[in-house]
């Protein structure tokens, strides 16, 4: 069924109840629009979200890292003095106000998400190519004439690729809760288009009267995060030297 689609006749219908032969399974929301329906599709918008800005601020932040690392000086000095003056300020509040100049819409979210979240690339692939620049097989290549580039793909970041895979699927889960708020607050993704965010600031009105459009939503939310964290803790163990 269309998410969008209305019908004024099952305005805040409870779950199963049977319009003009569609079943409401998850019940219907003041616009008489099928829960089932807008869950499911606000289940891509979370995904696309997330994936796209866990991507930015993964290439963003593990780029800067390796630089400040490799190049040391005044380019280590202001990448990592920018790092610092980011993560000083709460990444929520910095969301908020940043989408709040910028307006809301699905591409500013995954940007503002992007750029609140690359420090934390940053720090891991700093201090994981410090380790392993000074490696022997590292001052070799660049004795032999190797240029930055190729030590960095060659070398570098393959090293480092577990760490950072680590941090991204740490990170997946706060981008899906980061984007639930903003949409909450009205900063996200603007209707009519599903998001469960939009969906759970809708449902705190009819809570008393239609308590599924805030419930589903809310459950849908609780049990992705908890999946994705209960994933990400997996592939840590298995991939993080520390945790072995």
């Amino acid at each position: 069924m269309d998410p969008n689609k209305q019908n004024l006749l099952a305005r805040l219908k409870a779950p199963g109840f049977e319009s003009r032969g569609i079943v409401y399974y998850l019940g219907s929301d003041e616009l008489g629009r099928d829960v089932l329906s807008r869950l499911i599709y606000g289940a891509r918008i979370s995904l696309l979200v997330a994936i796209s800005s866990v991507v930015l601020s993964g290439i963003l932040g593990s780029i800067l890292g390796m630089v400040a690392a490799f190049y040391r000086g005044w380019t280590e000095t202001i990448i990592m003095r920018l790092v610092d003056m980011v993560l000083s300020v709460p990444a929520i509040l910095l969301a908020i106000i940043t989408v709040a100049i910028l307006g809301p819409s699905l591409a500013n979210v995954v940007i503002v998400l992007a750029l609140t979240r690359w420090p934390r690339y940053a720090r891991v692939a700093y201090g994981q190519t410090l380790s392993i620049a000074n490696m022997p097989y590292v001052r070799l290549s660049r004795f032999m004439g190797a240029g930055w580039l190729r030590l960095l793909w060659r070398h570098i970041l393959p090293n480092i690729a577990g760490a950072l895979i680590v941090v991204a699927t740490l990170e997946f889960g706060l981008m899906v809760l980061f984007e639930a708020g903003l949409s909450f607050l009205g900063l996200g993704v603007q209707p009519p288009t599903a998001s469960w965010g939009a969906m759970l600031s809708t449902g705190r009105n009819y809570v008393a009267s239609a308590w599924w459009i805030a419930t589903f939503p809310g459950l849908a939310l609780f049990l992705l995060v908890l999946s994705i964290n209960l994933i990400g803790d997996h592939i840590r163990d298995r991939l993080d030297p520390r945790g072995r």
